[in-house]
């Protein structure tokens, strides 16, 4: 365990910051002040802290005073040294008989050092200021005296960027600094060192640290970020979030090369703009159709496909996506992966629809959508590759950050486990529901005949309550087309036959799921049975948010 002595001037901030957090595990064994009315002290001893102050005597050389600080201090064990607002510049005499000292300092080092950093940022009109956590060294001559030139001057560990914003003053500056940034960047570095990742080598004036690296232990990924610094730009301000009772907006990221609806052109400019919602499931959508080469189409509503398809026309893949669920489409988002034409507009404006996202439109589609006054049209360009490694999932305090799923199976990679072979129609079949299953939520249960879907279970706690899900939606709620005959995916494993008994009473006659149950030899006994054809794909599809 690392144990910390802390040292500060007034209130300690950082220091009761780092105690309630016990970042890497460190703990504070001490907190020093030089001032007896500190409310450092106060604060200290309410956490069990043990305090001490050594009051700075007007006859009082440095070395005197820190010599009494190093007595003071004797009777504790500690590991590290951590400065927060000590008024004090310290000397070798303090510095050589401790372990590293470190400090921060309200600024992105080696700018703006002084005592009045975010108003000295404000003073030079920077848009970016910051704070910054550095090893402190010796700033002073062989009389003691101050030398400024060497104040903050030690090697940096670590450091945090914070915005300066149009009409910010020194106070608000001021809070976000040291809140927001020194909160983030001096428990990172405190760490670093409890986890005896820091490397301090005060002769080369460098810090190396271990932790601050991207990198992973398995060899078949390429590493994700030791930090995430996400720098966007609001675009828009929305009429509200996913109730009117949320404020919201949406932020650009100007780097991104990909297709998105987020630098989508809005070529009706008079229809309103998109909400937060639609935002959200047109993303969902242009993603779903990024997936296939040929002409496809799909239909979200609340971020699940009600429906998806491939054909030779692109008119031909909207209606056949249409009609797995043309009740529950009312009110979707539509996209295609081709330039839309005019027969494929005519069939989108029959009935209800959000936005439609495409790669482009022609002038005798854009006269057949502006028909349609709230329906807004979306051309995002050429879809070219996706290139966006990384998504996120923001939560309470933090956020998720995964590798995008850009798997992509073949009929090769299809693994046969029952007696019967799938078809030539079916293993096709299977491949297609695959690549659309990855946009349906977990649990998450497709049928598809062809490269159609014609029931989709979605979002369901039981995985056999998904299966009972699709099989409705495939009987009740698509047109000229139902579960008899079909080619069900599933998104994970079964674990138990009955799903496959389910899947079997709807007319199923094929099966695509990844395996790895410990009962698969109980599923592929009940496929048998069935005479239903099944393969695993070896991996899973999950999508939960």
């Amino acid at each position: 365990m690392t144990r910390i002595a802390g040292m500060a001037g007034n209130r300690g901030r950082n220091l009761l910051n780092i105690a309630d957090r016990q970042p890497g595990g460190a703990e504070l064994a001490v907190i020093l002040t030089n001032s007896e009315d500190a409310p450092v002290l106060e604060a200290a001893t309410e956490r069990g802290i043990p305090t001490e102050v050594v009051p700075l005597e007007d006859d009082m050389s440095r070395a005197e005073h820190e010599e009494a600080v190093l007595e003071a201090l004797a009777d504790y064990e500690f590991d590290l040294v951590c400065l927060d607002g000590y008024m004090r510049i310290l000397s070798e005499t303090f510095l050589s008989e401790t372990p590293t000292t470190l400090n921060v300092h309200p600024s992105l080092l080696p700018s703006f050092p002084g005592m009045d950093a975010w108003g000295d940022a404000l003073e030079a009109d920077v848009s970016v200021t910051g704070c910054t956590v550095h090893v402190v060294t010796d700033a002073t001559d062989d009389d003691g005296a101050v030398v400024d030139s060497e104040v903050d001057g030690g090697p940096i560990v670590t450091q945090e960027p914070i915005p300066v914003y149009e009409g910010d003053d020194a106070d608000s500056l001021k809070e976000r600094v040291l809140y927001e940034g020194e909160f983030r960047a001096y428990p990172r570095a405190v760490k670093w060192f409890a986890e005896d990742a820091v490397d301090v080598d005060l002769e080369a004036g460098a810090v190396t640290v271990d932790a601050d690296v991207a990198s992973t232990e398995s060899d078949d990924h390429d590493g994700l970020a030791a930090r995430r610094l996400v720098s966007d730009d609001r675009a828009d301000t929305l009429r509200y979030g996913e109730n009117p009772h949320q404020d919201a907006a949406v932020y650009a990221d100007y780097t991104c090369d990909e297709a998105s609806v987020v630098h989508a052109d809005q070529l009706n400019e008079g229809a309103k703009a998109l909400s937060y919602n639609n935002y959200n499931d047109a993303d969902g959508a242009l993603n779903l159709i990024k997936e296939f080469d040929e002409p496809a189409a799909a239909v979200i509503k609340h971020t699940n496909p009600a429906g998806c398809a491939t054909a030779d026309s692109l008119a031909d893949a909207y209606e056949k996506a249409l009609s797995t669920d043309p009740m529950s489409a009312f009110g979707g988002i539509v996209a295609v992966n081709r330039e839309c034409d005019a027969d494929t507009a005519e069939l989108i404006i029959d009935s209800f629809k959000e936005v439609v996202v495409a790669p482009g439109y022609t002038d005798d589609a854009l006269e057949v959508l502006f028909e349609k006054d709230n329906l807004r049209v979306l051309d995002v360009g050429e879809l070219g590759e996706r290139t966006e490694r990384f998504t996120e999932k923001p939560l309470v305090g933090g956020r998720l950050v995964q590798e995008r799923d850009l798997q992509s199976i073949s009929v090769d990679d299809l693994e046969v486990v029952t007696e019967r072979e799938p078809t030539d129609e079916e293993l096709e079949s299977m491949v297609f529901a695959w690549q659309t299953l990855k946009h349906v939520k977990s649990n998450g249960i497709l049928f598809t005949k062809g490269t159609e879907t014609v029931g989709v279970g979605m979002g369901q706690v039981s995985r056999v309550d998904a299966v009972r899900l699709a099989a409705m939606k495939a009987d009740e709620h698509a047109e000229g087309k139902d579960a008899e005959g079909a080619v069900m995916a599933s998104d994970a494993f079964f674990p138990f036959p009955d799903g496959i008994e389910e899947a079997a009473k709807a007319g199923i006659e094929a099966v695509v799921q990844p395996g790895g149950s410990v009962n698969d030899d109980d599923v592929i006994e009940a496929a048998n049975e069935h005479d239903i054809a099944m393969a695993f794909t070896g991996q899973r599809s999950f999508r939960h948010d």
